[in-house]
Formats: C-alpha cells, sequence, structure tokens
C-alpha cells in the first residue's frame, strides 16, 4: 500500500502531452497561464439549484474580476434558455450551451470549469477538466467516495492547476475570525467539536418508473453511476437521497458543518475510528424511495485522543446552545466553550463562555468590554469565489480557501461515516493509507464500479 504523503509527492510532477481521457486532446495543449489583468473565461457545468447560484456568482464578478461566463452546461436541456437569459440580463453576454461536458472540457477558450453537478459526476467532472489544464471550481462534497478525493488531488497536483472546495464558510470573515480565535487558544485546547446539521426533510413520495423527459440526456446523467431506469424521484435533486448519486444530508448541508469543525479542530489527517449510527424516521419507507437516513449520529476520534461528535436531523427537532443553532458548531476547550451558528445571510454568528459562565466574553456582535474580538463585516456573497480567481492568476494553491486537499479531508468524514452506517459497526481507519484495519468488506465500500465508458481512473 502507498502511503498518503507518498502518493502526493509521486503526483506533484505535471506531465505534458498526455491522452486525456480519451478524448484526444492534451493538458499542454490548453495549458494557460493568467497575468494579473488577463480575462478568465468560465463555463458552468450543472445549472439547477446551486448551479444558479454558481451563474450569479461569476456574474458579479465579470467587471470586478475581468471574469466572464460563456458556457452553460447540464444533461437537461430545459434549463438553456432561462439560464442563457440571466446571463446575457446580467452581462450583455450571449453563451454558448452544451449537454455534454466533454465538448465545454475540450474547449481551448475556456480556462475555468465551475462544477454544480450532482455528487457522482464531481470526482470525474473535475480529473478531466485538470487533465485539459483548467482550473476548477467544484461543489461540496468535493467527491462521492474516498478513492474519488485521492484521484482529485492527484490531478490537480499532476497538471499543476488550482481546484477549489465549495465550502464557502471559509470565505466568511466571522467564521474565520472564530477559527483564528480558537487556533490562538481561546478557549484552551479544543478536544472536542459538535456539528449539527438539522434540517427537517419530508418525504418526496414513490413513483414508477418511467422514460426520461425528452430534454434529458439520461445517459450522460447517469455518468459513472450503475444503470437504472428513469425514476423522477431518483433524478432532480431527489439523487441526494440515494447511495448511487448521493450522500445524505450528512453530505449534503451537513459536509459544510463537517469542514467546519474538522477546521476548528485543526485536524489536517483522517480519523483513526468512526461509528455512525441511525436510521429513516418518521416516514413510511413503502411511501418514499429514500436510502440514506434521515437521522444520523456519528462519532470519529483522532489519533491523539481528539473527538468529532456529528449529528444529522431531518426530522423535528430542538435547537441547541444559547444561539438557538440548528446548523452550526459546537467546541469544547479546556478552559471553556464556543458556539458557532452558520447562516449563510450574515457569515456566522459565534460566541465563546468561559468555564462554567454564561455570559460570552467573546465572540461576534458582542460590544464594549464584552468582547475581546473585533467583529469582522459579514460575507461579501461572492468572496469563494474571487478567492478563486485570485489564487488562478497567481498560480498558487496557499491563496485558495479551501485547496482540495482540504476539501478532500473534509468530505471523506461522512463517507466514513457513512460507512459505518451501513455496515452498522464501528471501523478502524488507517489513514496513511487510506485503508480500514483488517475489514476486506468496508474496503470494497472506498470506491464503486464504475459505469463504461465513464471511468474514474487509476492513473490520472
Amino acid at each position: 500500500m502507498t502511503k498518503r504523503r507518498d502518493f502526493l509527492k509521486k503526483s506533484a510532477l505535471g506531465t505534458a502531452g498526455i491522452a486525456i481521457g480519451g478524448m484526444g486532446f492534451s493538458a499542454s495543449s490548453y495549458a494557460s497561464i493568467m497575468g494579473a489583468n488577463d480575462r478568465i473565461n468560465v463555463a458552468v457545468v450543472g445549472l439547477r439549484s446551486r448551479g444558479s447560484s454558481h451563474i450569479d456568482e461569476w456574474c458579479f464578478l465579470k467587471d470586478s474580476h475581468n471574469v466572464r461566463l460563456v458556457a452553460l452546461c447540464d444533461t437537461d436541456e430545459q434549463f438553456f434558455a432561462e439560464r442563457s437569459k440571466t446571463v446575457l440580463d446580467k452581462t450583455g453576454i450571449k453563451t454558448s450551451t452544451e449537454w455534454d461536458m466533454r465538448k465545454i472540457i475540450s474547449n481551448p477558450d475556456i480556462h475555468v470549469v465551475s462544477f454544480a453537478t450532482p455528487n457522482h459526476w464531481h470526482a470525474l467532472g473535475t480529473i478531466w477538466a485538470c487533465q485539459a489544464g483548467k482550473h476548477v471550481y467544484v461543489e461540496k462534497p468535493a467527491c462521492h467516495n474516498i478513492f474519488e478525493g485521492r484521484k482529485m488531488i492527484e490531478a490537480a497536483r499532476k497538471y499543476n492547476v488550482r481546484v477549489q472546495v465549495g465550502f464557502q464558510g471559509r470565505s466568511y470573515n466571522n467564521i474565520i475570525e472564530a477559527i483564528r480565535f480558537l487556533h490562538d487558544g481561546g478557549i484552551g485546547d479544543v478536544y472536542m467539536a459538535r456539528g449539527l446539521c438539522y434540517k427537517p426533510r419530508d418525504s418526496f413520495g414513490i413513483t414508477r418508473d418511467s422514460e426520461p423527459p425528452a430534454t434529458l440526456h439520461y445517459d450522460s446523467w447517469l455518468g459513472p453511476a450503475p444503470y437504472r431506469k428513469y425514476n423522477e424521484k431518483r433524478s432532480h435533486y431527489n439523487w441526494h437521497w440515494h447511495w448511487d448519486t448521493g450522500n445524505g444530508d450528512s453530505g449534503n448541508q451537513g459536509v459544510h458543518e463537517f469542514d467546519i469543525a474538522r477546521w476548528g479542530l485543526n485536524k489536517n489527517e483522517h480519523p483513526v475510528s468512526v461509528y455512525s449510527t441511525g436510521g429513516i424516521y418518521g416516514i413510511n419507507p413503502d411511501e418514499c424511495s429514500q436510502e440514506t437516513p434521515n437521522t444520523q449520529s456519528s462519532l470519529f476520534k483522532y489519533s491523539d485522543g481528539t473527538m468529532l461528535e456529528f449529528e444529522t436531523r431531518g426530522r423535528y427537532f430542538n435547537r441547541e446552545a444559547n444561539l438557538g443553532i440548528g446548523i452550526g458548531n459546537i467546541f469544547y476547550g479546556t478552559e471553556g466553550y464556543m458556539e458557532l451558528q452558520a447562516w449563510e445571510k450574515t457569515g456566522g454568528e459565534w460566541k465563546a463562555f468561559r468555564q462554567r459562565e454564561n455570559v460570552p466574553f467573546a465572540g461576534s456582535n458582542l460590544t464594549g468590554s464584552e468582547s475581546l474580538s473585533p467583529t469582522l463585516s459579514g460575507p461579501d456573497s461572492s468572496s469563494h469565489f474571487s478567492n478563486f480567481i485570485a489564487a488562478v492568476r497567481a498560480g498558487k494553491d496557499e491563496v485558495l480557501h479551501c485547496d482540495i486537499m482540504d476539501g478532500v479531508f473534509s468530505a471523506d468524514l461522512p463517507h466514513l461515516a457513512n460507512i459505518s452506517y451501513r455496515l452498522g459497526r464501528e471501523l478502524r481507519f488507517m489513514g496513511d493509507y487510506e485503508k480500514f484495519a483488517n475489514d476486506a468488506e468496508a474496503d470494497t465500500m472506498l470506491s464503486r464500479n464504475y459505469r463504461r465508458p465513464y471511468l474514474v481512473p487509476n492513473e490520472v
């Protein structure tokens, strides 16, 4: 077995002239060096839900960052007219449209590919783009499984491109301030984080298999996933709750809080053990096709004993802590604790408490002598995207707020939890090798059987 640190060293060197994914073009053909003032052309792949947010963000950066959104791509052509009109209205640019991402990736005039596809397409799309010399912004979770994350890191390093993962909380000033406070010893040594993802999800029902809509290129939508007949309850958005295409809410909304928990704990490594349990509650399984749990409790331990607890709840719930947290984290240290409410609109709110005191001594939105930490402004709505563009222009991974390595470490936490949940037992994990200890059955769940020709390659 190859240790993680060893394969990263081996993958650091780019190789020019290698054929990319059987598509007949090479990294050296399209690799480009961005100067400080050069225009950057962007394509968005995946146009629903989060994809529409990507469109808004890139349009917003048009003049301030010399970015042009020039191409839109989705396997469902029904979104082309509406999304193209959005870009035209906001920027005056008439975009091209494609249903096959390979045509987008092979276009030499495109410098950045922004992926907002279902999870099962994140890795292969990113790898193809890296091989073509494109820089990549990819939505959370970085990957659909642990094997894919390793391959994405290797591809980014080998082809020397920037890959940013969409954990946008890393660009919110209040959250940056809160994490800095933790790392500076604000509550002593932090020994535990408790991540919370409380988000109500009602049953979306069940229906018979049918023919896909005429606008949907269904084979391409499935991509790397196993073939199954089209079912509308397994497709748009509902793909999150089926194992072939999604990772449940732990890997959807929850993965943002997994990322902040790991960041706050300052753990740039894998945990050594995981146990996760739960189920589907309050929904009749005969009346809904959901496979992933709507209630899930997970416990991780790191090599030094640091713990990470995580709760995913999709039914009725109470909020926790003084801030009434539904989506966020609580950090526990030897001198006190800190609450962090991850509100996207405000960029997060946090408060720290000494020992058993019930009045915060530091945090956001505090005034006068009560606060030991000056509050920064809320989030720039495009700060994570603009940070990515800054890194592309600088040509430096260290400029990224969430480089692919960070994104994969965080995405792997819900992946490990889901493996433990599905097997129904505690697992020991050897992070240096990204293998489970003496558990061949668990090892089979580190990857998946890929459907030809949509193979995530062993050699990127």
